[in-house]
This record gives C-alpha cells, sequence and structure tokens, in this order.
C-alpha cells in the first residue's frame, strides 16, 4: 500500500467520528502560483475585520503601509490604546466606590491622534490653548529692567506697563471676588488702586473665615455646633437617651430638646428627658458673669478670658442648684446628668407635650389663688432653706403640671450673700406680685410685704418709696458683704452633699 493511501485513511476514535484530515500536498505544489492565487481569493471572502484600531490597517484611505517604520508605529499606536483602556479598567476597580479616588493619568500613553478617540468624561485641554476670549498677557520685561534703546527705552516702572500688569494680576484674586471683564480694553491700573483692591480681598477673605468658624463653633438659635452634636451622639450611643426628638423651647442663654430616657450604670432614667443646650455665644446674655463672678462657690474658678469655661460653670450652677430645692423637696426638674454644656433633667409635661408656663396656664380664681400661695411658700423655702434666691422668679419661669407650680430656669440662681443677691430678690418679689394682683389674686402682697414675709426681715415700708427701700437693701447687702471679707467665709455655709455632680460617662472627654 502505498503512502498516499495510507494518509488518506479515516482513522477510527473512540471519542467518535473526527473531520478527515486535509490531503497532503508537495513542496512543488506549495510554491506554485496557481495555489497562491486560490488562497488570496478564499481569504477575500473573510468578513471585514471589527478590532479596535482596524480602520488604520484596512482602510483604502490610511497612509502608505510599505514603509516598515510606518507600520511599527501604527501598531505601537493600537498597543497604546489598548493599554489605555486596560489602566482605565484598573483605575476604576481599584477605586470603586470610594470618595477618594487615585487617578493613573501620569502612567497613560497619549498620543496627538487621538483627539476623536477620547472619552466624553476627559477634558480637552487643547480648547483652552487658543480661547479667543482671553486677556492678551502683558508683554514681560526682560531681566536687565528695561527694553528698547535710546529715547524709545521703557523701564519696568513705566505707568502703563505697570497698570496693564496689574490688571492682570486681578485674574489671581479669589473667585468670590468679582473683577469683571476687561476684553477688548485697555485697562491701566494704578499701583496704589491695586493694592487697595489687594488688601480689601485678604480682608474679606480673613473676614468670611471667621465668620465661618465661628458660626462652626457657637450653638445658634435652634441648632447646635459640631462638639456639642458631637456629646449629644455620645448620649445615644452609651444607651443614656434612646433618641433625640427635637427642639421644644429656646431662650436667650439656652436651647432645651425633648429625648426618650435609656439607662445610665444599670439605673433606669426617666422615660422622658430634656437636654438643656447652653448656648456657646454671649451674643444674647452678656451679662451672665454678673450672676457667677460674685457667687462665692464660683469665684476662685471664674475667668472672664474663657467664654466656653463660663458656660460649663453655667450648667454646673444651675445643676447644684436644682440639687439643693430637691433636697427642700420644691417641686423642681431633677437632674439625671452633666455633660460639659449640656444638661440633662427630667420632663415636666406628659407625652412628648410640655407642661404650660404660667402666663399660658387657662386657671380659675380658686386655682390662681392656690398657685399664689405656692408660689410664696417656695420663696420662702428657697431663701431660708435652700439659701437660693432665683434672680429670675417671674410667670415665664413656672410651669403648671397636675395641679402644682413648678420651679425651672435656676442657672442664674445666687445665694443671699451675694453681692446683688437682695436685689434680685426684690425684682423677684415685684414680678410675682404684679403678675398675680392683675389676674385678680386678692390675697396678693405688694413687693414690700413680700420681700419682708421672704427674708423674715423688718425693713419700714413707710410711704412705700422704691428709692428709700431699694437704699435700705443696698445697705444690707454693704453690710454683708464687709462681713463676709473680714470673716472670710459665708454667713450661710454650704451644704457639702451637693458639691460634686451626679456621675457622667465618658466624662474624660
Amino acid at each position: 500500500m502505498d503512502r498516499t493511501g495510507v494518509a488518506s485513511e479515516t482513522r477510527k476514535s473512540p471519542w467518535g467520528s473526527v473531520a478527515p484530515a486535509a490531503p497532503a500536498c508537495s513542496l512543488a505544489d506549495v510554491m506554485s502560483e496557481q495555489l497562491a492565487k486560490q488562497l488570496d481569493e478564499e481569504d477575500a471572502t473573510f468578513p471585514a475585520l471589527t478590532e479596535p484600531g482596524a480602520d488604520l490597517l484596512s482602510s483604502g484611505d490610511a497612509p502608505e503601509t510599505t514603509s516598515d517604520l510606518m507600520l511599527a508605529k501604527m501598531l505601537q499606536m493600537q498597543f497604546d490604546r489598548e493599554f489605555d483602556d486596560q489602566l482605565r479598567r484598573e483605575e476604576k476597580k481599584f477605586n470603586g466606590d470610594s470618595k477618594v479616588s487615585i487617578s493613573f493619568e501620569n502612567y497613560r500613553m497619549v498620543h496627538p491622534y487621538e483627539d476623536s478617540g477620547s472619552s466624553e468624561d476627559e477634558v480637552d485641554w487643547q480648547d483652552t490653548r487658543h480661547d479667543p476670549y482671553r486677556a492678551d498677557k502683558p508683554q514681560t520685561t526682560p531681566r536687565r529692567g528695561f527694553v528698547g534703546k535710546g529715547k524709545n527705552i521703557t523701564t519696568k516702572h513705566d505707568e502703563v506697563t505697570c497698570g496693564r500688569k496689574n490688571t492682570a494680576r486681578m485674574d489671581n484674586f479669589a473667585p468670590e471676588v468679582h473683577v469683571g471683564d476687561g476684553l477688548g480694553m485697555d485697562l491701566k491700573l494704578p499701583n496704589q488702586v491695586f493694592n487697595a483692591l489687594k488688601q480689601h480681598c485678604y480682608s474679606e477673605q480673613k473676614r468670611s473665615a471667621r465668620l465661618h468658624e465661628k458660626k462652626e463653633h457657637s450653638t445658634a438659635e435652634q441648632a447646635v455646633d459640631p462638639r456639642t452634636r458631637l456629646l449629644m451622639y455620645k448620649m445615644v450611643n452609651t444607651g443614656v437617651l434612646e433618641n433625640i426628638n427635637g427642639c421644644i423651647s429656646t431662650g436667650k442663654e439656652s436651647v432645651v430638646f425633648h429625648a426618650d430616657g435609656g439607662s445610665l450604670e444599670e439605673e433606669p432614667v426617666p422615660d422622658e428627658v430634656v437636654l438643656k443646650v447652653f448656648k456657646t455665644t454671649l451674643n444674647e446674655f452678656k451679662n451672665r458673669d454678673r450672676y457667677i463672678k460674685d457667687d462665692y462657690r464660683f469665684i476662685d474658678r471664674f475667668s472672664k478670658l474663657n467664654p466656653r469655661k463660663i458656660i460649663r460653670m453655667w450648667a454646673e450652677k444651675e445643676m447644684h442648684n436644682l440639687v439643693r430645692m430637691k433636697k427642700a423637696e420644691i417641686p423642681c426638674p431633677e437632674v439625671v446628668l452633666l455633660k460639659k454644656h449640656i444638661l440633662v433633667m427630667s420632663f415636666i409635661g406628659k407625652d412628648h407635650v410640655p407642661a404650660p408656663k404660667l402666663k399660658d396656664a387657662m386657671l380659675g380664681s380658686e386655682d390662681m389663688k392656690n398657685a399664689y400661695y405656692q408660689v410664696l411658700h417656695m420663696m420662702q423655702q428657697l431663701f431660708q432653706e435652700c439659701n437660693l434666691v432665683h434672680a429670675d422668679l417671674s410667670e415665664y419661669n413656672m410651669l403648671w403640671h397636675e395641679g402644682k407650680v413648678w420651679l425651672i430656669d435656676v442657672s442664674q440662681s445666687v445665694e443671699p450673700t451675694h453681692p446683688h443677691g437682695l436685689e434680685f430678690l426684690f425684682r423677684d418679689c415685684r414680678n410675682v406680685s404684679t403678675f398675680f394682683q392683675k389676674r385678680g389674686v386678692s390675697e396678693a402682697m405688694s413687693v414690700y410685704e413680700l420681700f419682708n414675709i421672704v427674708t423674715g426681715l423688718n425693713i419700714p415700708v413707710g410711704a412705700e418709696d422704691d428709692a428709700e427701700f431699694i437704699a435700705e437693701i443696698v445697705a444690707l447687702e454693704k453690710r454683708n458683704e464687709d462681713h463676709v471679707q473680714r470673716r472670710g467665709k459665708k454667713t450661710f455655709p454650704i451644704d457639702s452633699e451637693d458639691v460634686s455632680p451626679p456621675s457622667s460617662p465618658g466624662a474624660a472627654d
């Protein structure tokens, strides 16, 4: 059997039938021109190429490809384009959804021919090279400081040249400074005007930065600064509070938020509490140091130069006063936690509805009369048992809840030994007496009688002259101040039990 017959036989395969092998041909047939033409005709029937960049190789408009150098350049550009595509995919995969992205732009192979093939998200940097609306830069002076010769010499101090330079330098001002558009105008800005504009630009930038910083670090009307917001979040995270519901009251010194209580060191917190956030700005209550700098409990720690410390002392002062009042069983909020300038107290109200102020409560004659005697008794307790003067007692700082009057807002309360303590008490008596007399309580005493009843003093009323009565009060304050300074101690001793604040988790924060 000859070799041709053996090759033409079909081999049997255990995996099934296979395609017959191509017939073998001799070297002479391979070298024949007829076979070459036949193969060219078969190649012509194949579909056109669809790979990127195939148009550069197969298009009839392509440059001459007889040069090996041109072919090498075209292949290199095709390789670089594929490399850039792969680099973009790697960059997108590496960055993912991260807000901070890393660019591989420096590793890309860019070529000037890729104008039409660039992606839409890339910046067309060539558009800014020949901007018809871009102002021409002034001609620069060489390093020697002058141009020209003889009569045509121009130095770097030339008025026209400096004016044009100053106009061009205004483009370097901050974006918020509107310098206008001088297209088509030969503007010349004198040095004096340019320096004034430059100084004004710097001043405005510093002012805006100060305002932004002040806004970020101060408690606004119904908002809190980032530090206060962080403290409130920590209370929720530690379980002291379940959630914070919103603002229920605003005043000149604080903002009050309602919250749902959680637990504090395995002890239950009331179901409803309030967060009294003392404002960290002194714009609305500038004379608050009058109530604290002469208070003998805080006189050693008072620092007028640090407003944030004053705010913390103000919150601590209210906490101490509430603890004293609670011991005397005066109806007032119960202190839960003190954290810097945030005071957490029990909520006076029900189902997220705060108790009405005494001025807003709709009371009958009997309830109003009962409220008056309650206020009179609380003023006596506050002065004689708690050794305190409210210093801002009025119908705005008293709540009516469950048939009782509750006292709130005692951060400014001082001791009677305060240099102006009796004056504050006289003002409280005037507010209380005026309110109940206007509400038709016939049993309401005059301001002078109320002051004597509360203090236990016997200042003669006489013709009820305010000036004489206040003069007697000032004289008593002066004698008391001299006595305190001479003896080196307060007339009324402080209970040592209310010195330490309630436990506050994370006090080291």
